[in-house]
């Protein structure tokens, strides 16, 4: 009895420490990064100002008034919630077809999804830029962005509903057949109010995805739909990096996600542990 009260001692003890340990290591480069971006681009490279110099704002101020935030930042919440809306609206009637009335390939399908994401994005850069430059005409276009975003992104919402649409009582569906109510009614009134926490998570996550994706967004564009993982890309030149520049711009593209992500955790949670209870 003693060994093993001692031993649930010691457990008590050393998971949390390792957990704050995992969570500081990981927090530990967004830390650096924010305390860089209050840095002049000298200071930033200089070691004897490490952890002590003169704390400024002139990194920010230049991103303001002479690199035009706002504007890449509007571009980025456009693009990132018409995608995620687009990629909701597709996913859901295709969850629920394959959740609700599965063939028997329907798991083949899933796979095959999936398997898109494998697909190197390098491999189809230039055919993408070639056809959207001459026929298509519409590079660097909010439309070719928000579709580009939306597709990539359709795997991983198309398989994250399935499974939270399996979760639901075949039976609740059926009922509702037999009542004469209409697929969109099954689909509305129904099958999305009850998985609507896994839902609710499944577009942050694919707005997360959106916000975040810098390979398309850079090479898809060059100033009229520019997304901030543009405007970061712009802070190099042939002298090197400008790590001050660079840190103020990252802090403030990764600053709204994080917020929004603060804030809806509970949600996120909710989401993904749906079903996981019975």
């Amino acid at each position: 009895m003693a060994a093993v009260a001692q031993t649930s001692r010691f457990g008590n003890i050393f998971w949390p420490v390792l957990a704050w340990v995992v969570a500081l290591i990981f927090f530990f480069p967004i830390f650096w990064m924010v305390f860089t971006s209050f840095k002049t681009d000298a200071d930033a490279v200089k070691p004897e100002y490490l952890f002590f110099f003169k704390p400024t704002l002139e990194n920010y101020t230049n991103m303001t008034e002479n690199y035009d935030y706002w504007r890449f930042a509007i571009n980025s919440a456009i693009t990132a919630t018409f995608a995620t809306l687009f990629a909701l609206v597709v996913s859901i009637p295709c969850a629920y077809a394959m959740a609700f009335n599965p063939s028997r390939h329907t798991k083949d399908i899933l796979i095959w999804m999936l398997s898109t994401k494998m697909l190197p994005a390098a491999a189809v850069l230039y055919p993408m830029t070639f056809l959207t430059k001459n026929f298509l005409a519409i590079y660097d276009t909010h439309f070719l962005i928000i579709l580009v975003l939306s597709l990539i992104n359709l795997p991983i919402v198309i398989w994250m509903l399935f499974t939270y649409f399996k979760e639901i009582p075949k039976e609740i569906i059926e009922a509702s057949k037999m009542d004469g109510v209409t697929t969109w009614g099954e689909i509305k009134d129904i099958l999305i109010p009850l998985a609507w926490g896994g839902v609710a998570s499944t577009a942050l996550l694919c707005f997360i995805f959106c916000w975040n994706e810098a390979y398309w967004t850079v090479r898809l564009t060059t100033t009229e739909a520019a997304t901030l993982s543009k405007l970061i890309e712009g802070n190099r030149a042939p002298e090197g990096l400008f790590f001050g520049r660079l840190s103020a711009v990252s802090t403030a593209a990764v600053g709204p996600i994080v917020v929004l992500g603060w804030f809806c955790q509970k949600q996120l949670v909710r989401g993904l542990t749906f079903g996981a209870v019975k």
